[in-house]
Parts: structure tokens; C-alpha cells; sequence
């Protein structure tokens, strides 16, 4: 027998019930979120503990530890192995290893995307463009050098918007379920298809019950559903990211990291210098980070197949 969801527009009942218990419990503010660890590499039982409860919240958590000279492409894939992060995906411009590393790009191909820049990135969640067997359920931005000036992202549980869509009219969130609502293009190099159309919903379950967003705010390169009730869902979350009462900001420092269930953020405009030259190295996995699943701790992590 399936178990209630409050994702069920039929449930109004087990809705409200997990919408008030959400709402009550989420942070104030980023420091609530914020969790102190001595070794990263090596969490203890309390640190891991605080990390998940802080998901479990706002499916985000923040680390911070003075701890900034070890090999910086480990730190990411412990911090995940320690919370049961299995399946990194390795995408299109990541390291061999399946790790991203965030800074402006002079030249050569990653200099002609966005996050290679000092340009500010809109609002969305990572993957948008994957399959759903790809599906990006975590992430973790861990930062090495921050820049001059600028850098700071904004965060908003996606949970949290889904209440404000649904609060306003069940409609957007019934448009926005749709399995055509959203299609990216095809990425084409050199006259070839290296990444087919990927059509989608923006909210959708995963196979444990789970509320996923897949979503970008890019106006370039996206296509969405000619429908008008698609349209007005658009429009209502885009009025959501910039009025919701429950974003939060982040401008993470050297050995700062987030840890997220892919919530959704942005990024502003940033100035690096030559003392401080912005680095972020991005981890991002199929599984989401949740209470009850065994960390294996030191055991090394699978890899998905670079696309």
C-alpha cells in the first residue's frame, strides 16, 4: 500500500501537516545551518549527525573548518563518502575524477560557459539538462579561494518554493508536473549531437518519495510547454526567488563548503584579484543525503560514466 506523500495534490490533509512541520522548523538564518568540523576529512559521529539534521531542515548545511591545506580535491569526495554520497556524476567539463573546478577560465572551452566566468549566474538547480537516470539529487560546493569581492549565493529549498506555489495555486504545481513542462536544447561540438533534447517536469518524486526540482531561470537555450498554465507557473515562481521571506545568503570563505539536496541558488557578479582568486570545486551526486543511509565510511565511491 503507498504511504501518504505530501506531494499528493489529493492529500490536502498530509499536506498541511508537512508544510506546518517544514515552515516551523526551517532556519531564520544561515548560521543555523552552519556546522564547525576540526578534521573534514574525518568527521566525527556528532559533526555527520549535525550535517544531516541541517538537511533534514532545509536540505542544506554549511561546513567550516580551519582546515585548508589538504589536497583540495579529496575534501568534496570525503565529505560525501561520510554521508553516504555514493555516485558522483561525472560531467560534461569536470576533472577525470568527477570533480568541477569553479573559477574564471581565460581561455580553451570552459571559458565560453557561465560559470567559468566572473558573470553572475540566475537561479536553478544543477543537471537541469541530465536524463532522468542522472538525476542530480546532492551537491557539494567546497571553497578553496574566494574572490576579491563578490561570489555570494543565494539559497532557497526547493521545498520551500513548492509550498509557495502550491499555497498560491495548486494549478502551478500541477503545470509545473507536466512531463513536457521544461526542454533544454541539444548541445552540439563540431557539427555533432553531444547531448540529445531533454525534456522534463520541473518537480517530479524520485523512487524514495522525495520532491526533486529540475529548473533554470536562463532565458537562453530553454524551451517551455506553449501552455498557459505553464506560463503563469513560471511566472510565479520567478516571482518566489525574489520575494520568498526564507532565502538565504551564503559568501563561503576558504574551507567553508555547502552541502545540499540541490536547492535551489544563484551566484552574483565577482572580482578576483591576485591574492584572492575565486576557487570552488563541485561534487555532485545521484543520491541525496538523508538520515537513514549507512555512510560506509572509507569506502571508495562509484562513478557515472562521463557524458
Amino acid at each position: 500500500m503507498t504511504p501518504p506523500s505530501p506531494f499528493d495534490l489529493a492529500d490536502q490533509a498530509t499536506y498541511r501537516a508537512w508544510r506546518d512541520r517544514k515552515l516551523a522548523a526551517y532556519p531564520a538564518s544561515l548560521d543555523e545551518l552552519v556546522v564547525e568540523v576540526a578534521d573534514p576529512l574525518h568527521l566525527t559521529g556528532a559533526e555527520r549527525d549535525a550535517l544531516i539534521e541541517r538537511c533534514a531542515r532545509a536540505n542544506m548545511a554549511v561546513y567550516a573548518s580551519a582546515r585548508t591545506t589538504v589536497v583540495a580535491a579529496d575534501l568534496p569526495r570525503a565529505i560525501g563518502r561520510q554521508l553516504g554520497l555514493r555516485t558522483l556524476d561525472v560531467n560534461y567539463l569536470a576533472d577525470d575524477d568527477g570533480i568541477t573546478p569553479l573559477a574564471v577560465a581565460a581561455d580553451g572551452t570552459r571559458s565560453g560557459y557561465i560559470p567559468y566566468t566572473s558573470r553572475a549566474i540566475r537561479w536553478h538547480t544543477d543537471g537541469y539538462y541530465n536524463p532522468p537516470e542522472r538525476r542530480i539529487r546532492a551537491m557539494i560546493l567546497h571553497c578553496v579561494q574566494r574572490a576579491e569581492a563578490g561570489g555570494e549565493n543565494r539559497l532557497l529549498d526547493h521545498e520551500l518554493a513548492y509550498i509557495a506555489l502550491r499555497d498560491a495555486d495548486p494549478v502551478h504545481i500541477r503545470a509545473l508536473m507536466l512531463p513536457d513542462a521544461m526542454t533544454i536544447p541539444a548541445r552540439s561540438e563540431e557539427g555533432e549531437v553531444a547531448r540529445g533534447d531533454q525534456t522534463g517536469p520541473v518537480f517530479s518524486l524520485a523512487d524514495d518519495g522525495r520532491l526533486h526540482m529540475r529548473y533554470t531561470a536562463r532565458t537562453r537555450s530553454i524551451a517551455w510547454k506553449d501552455d498557459p498554465a505553464v506560463h503563469a507557473a513560471t511566472a510565479a515562481l520567478a516571482h518566489v526567488l525574489e520575494t520568498d521571506p526564507h532565502m538565504l545568503r551564503a559568501r563561503l570563505e576558504p574551507g567553508m563548503g555547502l552541502v545540499c539536496n540541490n536547492v535551489l541558488h544563484d551566484r552574483s557578479a565577482f572580482t578576483d584579484s591576485a591574492a584572492h582568486r575565486r576557487l570552488v570545486l563541485r561534487a555532485r551526486y545521484y543520491e541525496a543525503v538523508t538520515a537513514d543511509r549507512d555512510p560506509c565510511i572509507g569506502a571508495a565511491e562509484p562513478r557515472a560514466h562521463a557524458r
